[in-house]
């Protein structure tokens, strides 16, 4: 292995932009609509409802753009995997091709906005790719080759660009497809809705949706506000109880690295693997306007991975310096992302009977086409324009095939069993016992705790028992985060929420 150091945690997405603040909310107020969550489905439907004359406000529980937004390879595409093949046989062709047309509109959406408030993301069209490296996946992709064909996808089996330096049994591609910097995109919609009058504030964590029918949001400040409308882009709906949305989806964490390669030419294109473990390829450019490859992959469900989390990390490394040479990696983050039970986002009303609170989640780690998608329909549906894709994403779609039931089964199945497991562990060590910059369970006062020794030798001491639901957290070195193997809850080394559906901190405790 060349000789390279993996950093701490640094988004390349992160870097030399300067992200708007804005305040907390301490008063009580009223708007037309509310949005929860202040990353890319926020954003974006927040900045269309004031464009279309909504009185919007924005609430961020923590910083804009500060979740998963800010953590992701930005690919906008339609093509999320293997997926069509198995959409025409759990939905029919016609769905099929609308979740296909649904995506390519969502990608317009940020063509046509670039142009009209002349946003300079590094938006560039590019050929997406499934490659295979199996005789397995080789027929899988011979498959939904034939699914793009059924479709009219514009793509199909084809050669990878000739310096990619894998060698693959066969590639699927779709064509026209795209690449940007998330965040460049997103702060001019931000200073837009400001000057459509929208409402922002950080912050401004929401606790719970009182009334359905007159909603009033309730704050961590105390504060409330008052809607016509509730749109809940939380990423995991923080309200997951109204519509049982913790009991429907699959909650995975993945990684990327950032390096500067030896390599004499990036290929065009992005790329991801058939084949597991999975791995993301695609080139983007830096500060400087240098090329950076971008390597990702190596997922596993939330709180449960079967190693030191760095190692996902030094997976992706060791990848990518067989490969491409690795000369530096001046970048590495993390993301998390849900999946539905029939792999489809939930975009819409939140469940029966609740039609002024929306919801916006499950997105299949496919945020930035997904979340464009979710805007465009959930503005139709709030200013009552009809919407021909939304009967696809309706969250409240009851039907559930024997597949979609086997993996409810099973994902609760493996809730039931962290909820009783991690309760019965019994720590050996103390928090006396970690070395600095080291966390995880321990026992303090004869009962399972979770402690982190920082870089002054402070022991920070919780409670591990998630405040969701009561699941047993576990420790994630390469975060320095209490994650949640139920539903997919985190915390800081401190105790503070990073992703909900959790809206408590974990309890202090001392030793």
């Amino acid at each position: 292995m060349a000789d390279y150091k993996i950093p701490e945690h640094s988004s390349l997405w992160k870097q030399s932009v300067d992200i708007p603040s804005y305040p907390a909310l301490q008063e009580n107020i009223s708007t037309e609509v509310a949005v929860i969550g202040g990353g890319i489905t926020g954003i974006i439907t927040a900045y269309l409802l004031t464009k279309a004359g909504k009185k919007v406000t924005l609430i961020e529980a923590s910083k804009l753009l500060e979740g998963v937004t800010g953590h992701t390879t930005a690919k906008i595409t339609a093509q999320h995997g293997p997926i069509y093949a198995e959409l025409i046989k759990t939905h029919g062709e016609e769905k099929a091709k609308l979740y296909y047309e649904a995506n390519m509109d969502a990608l317009n959406f940020f063509r046509y906005t670039t142009e009209e408030l002349g946003i300079d993301c590094n938006l560039a069209g590019q050929d997406a790719y499934i490659y295979s490296e199996s005789e397995l996946t080789k027929q899988l992709l011979e498959k939904e080759a034939e699914a793009y064909e059924t479709l009219g996808i514009d793509g199909g089996l084809a050669e990878v660009e000739a310096s990619f330096p894998i060698d693959v049994k066969n590639a699927l591609v779709m064509r026209n497809q795209a690449q940007f910097h998330p965040v460049k995109f997103l702060i001019p919609l931000i200073k837009e809705i400001e000057n459509n009058g929208g409402k922002i504030y950080e912050k401004t964590r929401a606790i719970k949706v009182v009334n359905h029918k007159d909603p009033v949001i309730r704050t961590e400040n105390m504060s409330h506000i008052s809607a016509d409308k509730v749109v809940v882009a939380s990423h995991f709906p923080f309200n997951d109880s109204d519509g049982m949305y913790f009991a429907r989806m699959n909650i995975q964490r993945s990684y990327v690295i950032g390096v500067r390669t030896a390599a004499t030419v990036i290929p065009d294109g992005m790329y991801i693997s058939a084949d597991k473990p999975s791995r993301s390829i695609r080139y983007a450019l830096d500060e400087n306007g240098e090329k950076v490859l971008l390597l990702g992959g190596d997922g596993h469900r939330v709180g449960m991975s079967k190693t030191n989390t760095m190692e996902h990390y030094e997976n992706l490394a060791e990848f990518g310096d067989k490969y491409f040479g690795i000369d530096d990696i001046p970048y590495r983050w993390s993301a998390q992302d849900m999946t539905t039970l029939d792999k489809v986002p939930y975009i819409g009303t939140s469940t029966t009977g609740y039609e002024n609170i929306l919801v916006a989640t499950g997105f299949h780690k496919w945020g930035m086409s997904s979340g464009a998608l979710a805007g465009l329909l959930l503005t139709d549906q709030i200013i009552g324009r009809e919407n021909r894709y939304a009967h696809v994403f309706d969250p409240t779609r009851s039907k559930m095939k024997a597949a979609d039931a086997m993996r409810f089964l099973k994902d609760n199945g493996t809730v039931a069993k962290e909820l009783v497991s991690g309760k019965l562990q019994k720590p050996s060590r103390t928090p006396q016992d970690l070395a600095q910059g080291e966390g995880g369970a321990v026992t303090v006062n004869g009962k399972r705790a979770g402690a982190y020794k920082d870089e002054y030798g402070q022991i920070h001491t919780v409670d591990t028992t998630c405040t969701h639901m009561g699941c047993e957290t576990n420790w994630n070195q390469a975060e320095k985060t209490w994650d949640c193997p139920c539903h997919g809850s985190r915390f800081k080394y401190t105790g503070d929420v990073v992703h909900g559906p959790a809206v408590k901190p974990l309890k202090k405790m001392l030793d």
